[in-house]
């Protein structure tokens, strides 16, 4: 993966568009780590998770100055991630987003795909 940056989000904006108007399958995981309120009682463990989930979106977005955020507007609703720190579009055709922490643990995961997740 590669550092989400101003120079490359045409590059990940053209990714995502090419998803557009097909049905796709969404991975989406969001997590404030398993161990936080082991650490620290006062902490609250959030997190949310969706693999092959179906959709098909008319609009997709990429926004933000670092981190980014991704917004996906489908015929009923939305779909939402932010904190967007990597990317790629791996060997499968399928986009791979990726929010990293300070230490560098994945902090939220934004993947689509044409075939479903493994």
């Amino acid at each position: 993966m590669q550092a989400i940056n101003k120079e490359n989000l045409a590059d990940i904006q053209k990714a995502l568009e090419s998803f557009r108007g097909e049905e796709v399958y969404l991975h989406l995981e969001t997590t404030s780590g398993v161990y936080t309120a082991y650490r620290d009682k006062s902490q609250l463990t959030v997190g949310c998770y969706i693999r092959n989930g179906k959709i098909r979106f008319t609009t997709g977005k990429i926004t933000g100055a670092g981190p980014y955020r991704v917004g996906l507007k489908m015929d009923l609703g939305w779909v939402y991630a932010e904190g967007l720190t990597d990317w790629e579009v791996d060997g499968e055709g399928r986009l791979l987003l990726a929010g990293h922490n300070a230490e560098g643990k994945l902090a939220c995961a934004f993947e689509l795909s044409r075939t479903p997740f493994n």
